[in-house]
């Protein structure tokens, strides 16, 4: 994951565009928060496959999975730090 301020990435559209079509995901900061995601067509439709499947089998716990978004977003590279 990559995380990037939104006006890095207006400015430099094309490399996280790169970097998506590689497997990455972006994570988007406004004012140090999480406002939005980049990530490839095919990663959006596994995602909401497996958290529809997770819903439907009363395996879903909304909190456990924000907490490991937390995690996983705290532990990850910032923008400048990956090269496409």
């Amino acid at each position: 994951m990559i995380t990037a301020t939104a006006t890095d990435v207006q400015n430099n559209f094309g490399y996280y565009l790169k970097a998506v079509q590689a497997g990455e995901e972006v994570i988007i900061l406004k004012n140090g928060k999480e406002v939005a995601r980049l990530i490839s067509r095919k990663s959006s439709v596994s995602f909401l496959t497996d958290s529809l499947t997770g819903i439907l089998k009363n395996d879903y716990d909304e909190k456990a999975m924000r907490a490991e978004r937390i995690e996983a977003h705290e532990s990850m590279p910032h923008a400048k730090d990956t090269q496409f």
